[in-house]
């Protein structure tokens, strides 16, 4: 690009983003309607308790008479990781197949639901079957771990099977809109008789195999919740090592792609040969800001470092690439070698990879390291950039392992965010000094959410709990529901939504079912 057309894109962007943030109230994407990514809403008037319910005798059922600030709940299947979005009057969650909606989808699949806003009746569904390699790359059970991207009348997201997708909000009942007509055969896998389609069934514009074009081998599955700025959709391939974590299967592979967001061709990727380094795997997303009116995506890789990179596309003597601005390792010396030794990984006093989206705030990128948690608890670090310079502003290892994307309020400059321990952190953004630290006793898989004033959290064993967003440590209310909590709670347009692993709720103040 040259500079005039690069200046284009970065104020095209910026304007599409500040208009989509102002008026809107839906929550479009992993992080909302800002690429920054920030876990922050600017709502009001949301509840500060609610009552989940309990179920009908011998049912799984909410007996909605029992329940208080509760607009609607919805089953979903038995594994639900995805974080829920909402855009245009629906909502999409990611799912599986344990609560088959349609008797001829049967078996083991990963599912995208696609909700009413107003009531949760269901709408249609993209279904997603299993890749015949297993749980070495697709691990049995698990639901859509991707957090869909939307805008207007598309939706892109990342399978479980390794791919970049775009399907339509409306699904099938408007047709088949799109380049791409193999939806009968695509829903039941390759080499298996063709599917019979119903307005009930996701309409797939185009499809992207990473696998297939780039060579990616993904550990259990594929998990990116797409960054889309522009006509572009930044992607990380979740490239991995072999089912023994011994070595990288594809380390030639790129960890962070560009695609065009019409077509779903390949635009750029990486140059930084990350495969190679890489602890495990690739869990974060990407996330992006505007720096010195330069747009810059920020991606925290599987080697343990968080890169800077100018977001506009740049030519190379092999193609297109995303050129590195800057680059900040995550883990210490001291995480790396200890009494002269090399540290080993997973070890709990050693290094991490990242799962944690970075975020973006006031010139600066936060973001926590964390491992898989098969590998258990151990020492961790979250670090904050200057993302003009790539230098390093402050730290804090006061922090175990984490799996969280940081919110922090804009309000009064305190970050907020938790780690696979089960600690819940409140820190001056600014400084990253400490103010309070609050146990969850349990787990903690997901992000905090602050809005209005409050921050809301679950926990694995299902425990939700809502805190004020200040200075003072002060629990407003806790409750139960039912079943581990392991994604992350959202809100949009006043009503706040949190999923465990079996029940999507519908949360808003004096309302009634």
């Amino acid at each position: 690009m040259t500079i005039v057309q690069r200046w284009l894109f970065a104020m095209l962007v910026g304007l599409l983003m500040s208009i989509i943030y102002a008026p809107c109230q839906d929550w479009p994407a992993w992080g909302g309607p800002s690429p920054n990514r920030n876990m922050y809403a600017p709502a009001k008037n949301l509840p500060s308790s609610f009552d989940p319910g309990k179920f009908k005798p011998g049912t799984e059922e909410v007996d909605m008479t029992t329940t208080i600030n509760i607009r609607w709940v919805v089953r979903l299947g038995s594994q639900a990781y995805g974080n829920p979005v909402v855009s245009g009057g629906k909502v999409f969650v990611g799912t599986n197949n344990e609560f088959p909606r349609n008797p001829a989808h049967q078996g083991d699949r990963s599912i995208l639901l696609a909700l009413d806003e107003s009531s949760g009746a269901f709408l249609w569904q993209l279904v997603i079957p299993k890749l015949e390699a297993g749980k070495v790359s697709d691990w049995e059970g698990l639901g859509l771990l991707s957090s869909p991207t939307v805008e207007s009348n598309r939706i892109y997201l990342v399978t479980t099977r390794c791919e970049v997708m775009c399907i339509t909000t409306d699904g099938l009942r408007t047709g088949n809109v799109g380049p791409f007509t193999q939806e009968a055969q695509y829903f039941v896998g390759p080499g298996r008789p063709p599917a019979v389609t119903s307005p009930q069934d996701a309409d797939i514009v185009w499809v992207y195999d990473m696998r297939d074009e780039l060579g990616v081998f993904p550990h259990n599955a594929a998990n990116c919740s797409v960054l889309l700025l522009g006509d572009y959709l930044y992607v990380c391939t979740s490239n991995a090592k072999d089912w023994n974590k011994q070595f990288v299967v594809s380390p030639k592979s790129p960890s962070l792609i560009v695609l065009n967001k019409r077509t779903g061709r390949l635009v750029a990727e990486d140059r930084e040969l990350i495969g190679y380094r890489l602890f495990h795997s690739q869990w974060s997303s990407p996330s992006a800001g505007l720096v010195q009116g330069q747009w810059q995506v920020f991606f925290a890789a599987g080697d343990g470092f968080l890169y800077g990179f100018d977001a506009s596309p740049m030519k190379d003597d092999r193609g297109f690439t995303l050129k590195k601005l800057w680059a900040v390792d995550g883990n210490p010396p001291e995480y790396k070698i200890r009494d002269g030794q090399p540290v080993k990984y997973p070890d709990a006093e050693g290094p991490s990879e990242f799962c944690a989206t970075p975020v973006f705030y006031d010139g600066r990128v936060y973001v926590a390291t964390g491992q898989d948690p098969e590998n258990g608890e151990g020492v961790g670090r979250l670090i904050c950039v200057d993302a003009q310079t790539g230098n390093l502003a402050w730290d804090f290892k006061d922090i175990q392992r984490s799996l969280s994307t940081a919110s922090i309020d804009p309000a009064t400059g305190l970050l907020f965010v938790a780690d696979f321990s089960g600690f819940l952190y409140c820190l001056e953004a600014a400084s990253g000094k400490l103010i309070w630290k609050h146990d969850m006793k349990a787990h903690v898989w997901g992000s905090t959410l602050v809005a209005d004033g409050k921050v809301y959290l679950g926990d694995e064993d299902g425990d939700f709990i809502i805190m004020a967003a200040s200075r003072e440590k002060k629990v407003l209310h806790e409750t139960n529901l039912h079943a581990p909590i392991y994604s992350t709670p959202i809100v949009a347009n006043g009503v706040l939504y949190v999923g465990s692993q079996t029940h999507l709720y519908a949360i808003q103040a004096a309302v009634k079912p």
